[in-house]
């Protein structure tokens, strides 16, 4: 059995998926771009912004689905430029206090709507 998790508080789908799915005690999170889900904008003004956003937007779902950022144990980061890298994982960083979560990174050619990064997450969820 799977749950499909949803919030107007993340920007919606913008195509055939959902932002969560629980399912087998796990809650896996699409990736999250830096979209501002109020206003469907695109934050764009600098690469920690986006960061941040996107790691709201992960908050956000997590929250819906009755998990924090404690309960993530796998993520995976998607960047259109490896030279960001330093500063994505300082923003990423702040989001977790100690146990942190296995994580690849890797830098692919282009994301949607043209954003610098983005990020999905597996956690958890008893």
């Amino acid at each position: 059995m799977k749950t499909i998790i949803n919030t107007t508080n993340a920007p919606a789908p913008i195509g055939p998926y959902s932002q969560a799915v629980a399912t087998g005690g796990f809650l896996f999170v699409s990736g999250q771009i830096p979209m501002n889900p109020a206003t469907g904008e695109i934050i764009s003004s600098d690469i920690k912004s986006e960061t941040k956003q996107v790691m709201d937007n992960i908050g956000s779902i997590l929250t819906e689905a009755g998990v924090s950022f404690a309960d993530i144990v796998k993520t995976t980061i998607f960047l259109t430029d490896m030279q960001n890298f330093a500063q994505v994982n300082e923003v990423y960083g702040t989001y977790f206090t100690d146990q942190f979560p296995a994580r690849e990174t890797v830098q692919v050619a282009a994301l949607p709507k043209n954003v610098n990064v983005e990020i999905s997450v597996i956690a958890i969820k008893s």
